[in-house]
């Protein structure tokens, strides 16, 4: 190859040079080099250096290394290369070697939005601050770009006063969507949600900017988070109204909105009506299923997703994963288990999480227990699944050797969450000292404050134990106001134990907190039914009707050739509702014929 002596050759023969054709490429460094164009002309050394991204940024950054005079556009290509890069932290670093070397390149306007990007990724505050200074120096923090990137960083790194000042000093007529967005996104940041949509509806009414997909989007996010459905569907209508298509990035995040308000419904309606789908879309419908206890319906939507042959993800089969364990589907579960293995998707830290809870939860605790042994990372989501796995199919001895273990770790710190699966072992296994010990170890060893739900286990383990009086003494000495669940835990075990006196003030107490349901009065017949008080019997079941009591009908769920069947009482909707009905039938004639009661 012959050495061009001209920038224009240069030019040509680097446009002319495709990533297809890396020797190509090579030839040409070599030449750079040699001739001593890289080292000693900054604009064909810029020129070269933009070219060989992609060659990767490593081998940028080995050009970059071989320029003895940069100019700032070098400079600027590569701290945005690495801004954007799982590595900004060496924007800075390249930063401080190019002042330290090159004194008379000084940043630009172009330079200090890569800059800030990359200090609000990291969030090095003070670097940032340093570097507010120094473009205030040079004259060039009045541009909107450099303002923008400052409010970009300073609401990264959780300064949200200052990002709004930065947004306050911009004049009105030259803020641009940027602006809004990024002080918008602050809010978000900041979980100042509320804010971040009086932001956007002052964005609005200003005028000076037309939002765009990111601001809609950032609105949307907040809805989801506050669970404002209604200003939800009011941004979901301006977006129509704005003329945007229902794309990916969109219709995503309506979908995500409708989900997390839990109007599953409004969330299928803009699912079927986006034109595309990638596996963030299929992955907000699911997982909004399975947040709002749609197991099946998930399930079924994750086959319609292999028949559009979209190739599920990580976070997407952690979602079904969870689904399966919820609805008892373990085929389907296995299923699954096995699409991961053939289809190479990467089972990380939360899909292995997400399996051991299924399998614990369909009974294979085994399975579970092999998955967990063959994990060689652990979190604390990974100990707490496995202990509460292990409580819920009646190992409570493993259970709690699991805590023990998990404390002898000493890098993973057991959370509430744990000490819910802690104190159930403790009530499956009757273990009522160890149980009242590891309360008492949450809030004095670990400095955890027991919730409502904490409580309740306790009180859950001193009724199976039939201590039923010293529950009733544990609920009034407690710090928190007991919720309805405690009182009911009790009034089971007063129904287990027919301690009926004791079951008469729990009612009551429910009833207080419930008045319109029916689960204690429903109770409470079966009580009076088993110390044979018919008349209090009808009297209590006569005056649900009276209060607006009713009674929900039961609801079960069965997996049966991979397939979940959904069964309500009288329920006659099922397509082979006869042949379960002649079942049932047959299998009551024979409980009769052996005389059973």
């Amino acid at each position: 190859m012959r050495i061009p002596t001209t920038k224009s050759k240069w030019l040509t023969l680097l446009q002319n040079c495709t990533p297809e054709k890396p020797n190509q490429f090579n030839q040409i460094i070599s030449h750079a080099i040699v001739s001593g164009v890289l080292a000693n002309h900054p604009f064909i050394s810029s020129q070269i250096l933009l070219h060989s991204l992609p060659h990767g940024l490593d081998f940028s950054r080995a050009v970059f290394s071989q320029i003895q005079n940069p100019n700032v556009f070098a400079c600027n290509f590569i701290f945005k290369a690495y801004s954007n890069s799982p590595t900004p932290r060496e924007t800075l670093s390249l930063y401080n070697l190019v002042r330290r070397r090159f004194t008379h390149v000084l940043p630009d306007k172009y330079s200090f939005p890569f800059l800030f990007k990359a200090c609000g990724r990291v969030q090095l505050t003070r670097k940032g601050q340093e570097l507010h200074a120094l473009s205030f120096a040079l004259g060039v923090d009045g541009d909107v770009f450099v303002q923008n990137g400052l409010i970009s960083m300073y609401s990264a790194c959780g300064e949200l006063q200052s990002a709004s000042k930065v947004f306050e000093l911009i004049p009105v007529f030259v803020r641009d969507v940027v602006s809004w967005n990024s002080i918008v996104s602050g809010c978000l940041q900041s979980h100042r949600n509320w804010n971040a949509l009086q932001v956007f509806v002052k964005m609005l009414a200003d005028g000076s900017a037309r939002p765009d997909a990111v601001a809609f989007v950032n609105a949307l996010n907040a809805c989801a988070r506050l669970g404002s459905v209604d200003l939800g569907r009011k941004i979901h209508g301006l977006v129509l109204r704005n003329g945007f298509d229902l794309d990916v990035f969109l219709g995503s995040s309506l979908v995500d909105m409708y989900a997390k308000c839990g109007d599953m419904d409004g969330a299928r309606k803009v699912f079927d009506r986006m034109g595309r789908r990638n596996v963030v879309s299929w992955t907000c419908m699911i997982a909004g299923y399975v947040q709002s206890h749609w197991f099946k319906e998930a399930i079924e939507l994750f086959r319609e997703m292999q028949l559009d042959g979209v190739k599920a993800d990580s976070a997407l089969v952690a979602c079904v994963v969870s689904a399966c364990g919820n609805a008892g589907a373990l085929d389907h579960g296995r299923w699954v288990h096995s699409y991961c293995e053939r289809s190479g998707i990467e089972m990380n830290l939360s899909v292995k999480n997400a399996l051991i809870d299924m399998y614990s939860k369909c009974g294979d605790f085994e399975k579970a227990l092999e998955i967990f042994c063959d994990m060689t990372i652990r979190d604390v989501v990974t100990w707490t699944a496995m202990i509460i796995g292990l409580a819920m199919n009646g190992e409570s001895d493993r259970a709690l050797e699991m805590f023990s273990e998990m404390e002898g770790t000493g890098y993973v710190r057991p959370n509430e969450v744990t000490f819910l699966g802690v104190l159930s072992a403790c009530s499956h296994g009757g273990f009522v000292n160890k149980g009242l010990g590891y309360l008492e170890a949450m809030s004095e060893t670990y400095k955890l404050t027991p919730r409502v739900d904490h409580y309740g286990c306790v009180i859950d383990l001193l009724g199976r134990a039939n201590l039923l009086n010293e529950a009733a003494r544990f609920i009034s000495a407690m710090p928190i106001q007991p919720d309805v669940v405690i009182w009911r835990s009790l009034l089971f075990a007063c129904r287990t134990y027919q301690n009926l006196e004791l079951a008469e003030f729990v009612a009551r107490k429910i009833e207080e907190l419930e008045p319109r349901k029916a689960e204690s009065s429903v109770l409470l017949s079966h009580l009076y039914a088993s110390a044979s008080r018919w008349l209090d019997v009808n009297k209590t079941r006569k005056g649900m009707p009276l209060q607006g009591i009713q009674k929900k009908p039961g609801c079960s769920l069965i997996e049966v050739d991979g397939l979940v069947h959904e069964f309500t009482v009288a329920d006659c909707s099922h397509c082979e509702r006869i042949s379960i009905y002649e079942t049932l039938g047959a299998i009551n004639r024979v409980i009769q014929s052996e005389r059973y009661s």
